[in-house]
């Protein structure tokens, strides 16, 4: 009865592997490109019809696994990222994510 348990778990997780993987589109990128980053934090606060892309970036160098380093043009910091959260730039005017905060005393 367990292994009939064990056999089963494992069938249903090879078709729920099976099924994601289809869903993931591959994503090509190239060193030179310039890419847009999803930003997640965007959840925390409430601007609904901000964008959660920010950007653009530069593509330094593509690492093992989907792995890529980034450089910010206007401070040439660099950092790596998961390739998922990545989109390629396509041109145009990105609004910048800006939140302002006043505080006062009272």
């Amino acid at each position: 009865m367990r292994l009939s348990a064990y056999e089963s778990s494992k069938l249903y997780k090879e078709k729920v592997k099976l099924y994601h993987d289809q869903k993931i589109r591959k994503k090509e990128f190239r060193v030179g490109q310039t890419v847009l980053l999803f930003n997640s934090r965007m959840k925390l606060f409430p601007g609904k019809l901000k964008s959660k892309w920010s950007g653009p970036f530069l593509i330094k160098q593509i690492k093992s696994h989907g792995a890529i380093e980034l450089q910010d043009p206007a401070s040439q910091r660099s950092w790596t990222v998961n390739g998922q959260r990545l989109k390629p730039y396509l041109g145009g005017d990105v609004e910048r994510l800006t939140t302002v905060i006043n505080l006062s005393e009272a």
